[in-house]
């Protein structure tokens, strides 16, 4: 996992969006701040206090804490501690709000009012909605328990003629819209293990992939997606280049399930060769597959694959 020092401490957070981020009342970031020494932000040619997602991965650490039990003070005597070893804490997954794990509204009323919608085209309502769940839930039960079933809704409403091709585009480029504003919002990690994820080649579909890499990147990982349908021996010229600790990729079909075969053993080439692991709805649908692929299976499971991911890379 990153250190809290890893990430980048360059300023760019007005301290209106610290407290979005955070849900720390602005009041109170100050207050923290003259009592615990605990930041020191610059501050730009107005003035104005401008904060870095190290400082940002500081306060979600604080509040993971204060979550816990420990009283700020005491959290922030023993980060002063760890900081003067420099022993760096590792980073917390990246939410909006901490509040938010302690959330009762059920996601599954999410996903059905948010397939209603993409349904119907309503664009509007659908972002509202989005933006609405985004305020309520982490990252891993957006993705896991409210866009996964609502994309599988969507396939299989089009499967049975209930949709039109159309309205299944229209769904999935609005979701893909969603997810990658996400990812490109997390705090960028330059260090540790690296992680390439991508789409196999002739897999056409970037989706699982990229949620996949939103998660990875939430949890404070270097994560770098490469997208959909990834040119074999491309990605290994860049395996070589850069010498990745791990090669995520994902297929949909049998068919592109098969291609991961071509693709371990040209990774396999590098040395040292990275860990391969493969996941996606081809495995879903025909468990047998995992039986014919080289490799570890990451699961059925997103939030257990960043487990499982984890485990590896610790290995």
């Amino acid at each position: 996992m990153t250190a809290i020092n890893d990430l980048p401490d360059e300023p760019k957070y007005l301290v209106r969006r610290v407290s979005d981020l955070t849900g720390i009342n602005p009041v109170t970031l100050r207050a923290w701040e003259r009592r615990y020494g605990i930041l020191n932000p610059e501050r730009d040619e107005n003035r104005y206090r401008l904060y870095s997602d190290r400082d940002l991965a500081i306060l979600r650490w604080l509040i993971n804490k204060k979550n816990s039990g420990v009283s700020i003070s005491t959290a922030a005597a023993s980060l002063h501690d760890m900081i003067a070893q420099d022993n760096w804490p590792e980073v917390i997954p990246f939410e909006i709000a901490q509040i938010k794990a302690h959330n009762s509204v059920s996601p599954k009323g999410y996903t059905e009012k948010l397939f209603q919608l993409l349904s119907k085209h309503n664009e509007v309502e659908a972002a509202r909605l989005f933006e609405d769940a985004l305020s309520k839930f982490d990252l891993e039960t957006l993705i896991e328990k409210i866009i996964t079933p609502a994309l599988i809704s969507v396939g299989e409403a089009w499967f049975q003629g209930e949709l039109r091709i159309s309205t299944e585009h229209f769904a999935t480029a609005f979701l893909l819209s969603r997810l990658n504003n996400l990812y490109i919002s997390l705090p960028i990690v330059n260090k540790g293990p690296n992680i390439l994820i991508g789409g196999a080649p002739t897999e056409e579909h970037e989706m699982g992939a990229l949620m996949m890499a939103v998660l990875l990147r939430n949890r404070g990982y270097r994560v770098e997606f490469l997208g959909a349908n990834l040119h074999l021996d491309d990605l290994v010229d860049y395996s070589w280049q850069i010498k990745p600790a791990l090669v995520v990729l994902t297929a949909s079909t049998n068919r592109v399930a098969m291609e991961l075969l071509r693709a371990q053993v040209k990774l396999n080439t590098i040395s040292p060769a990275p860990k391969f692991s493969y996941g996606g709805f081809a495995f879903d649908f025909d468990p047998e597959l995992v039986k014919k692929i080289p490799g570890i299976y990451l699961g059925n499971s997103m939030v257990k694959a960043l487990d499982h991911i984890k485990q590896l890379l610790s290995e």
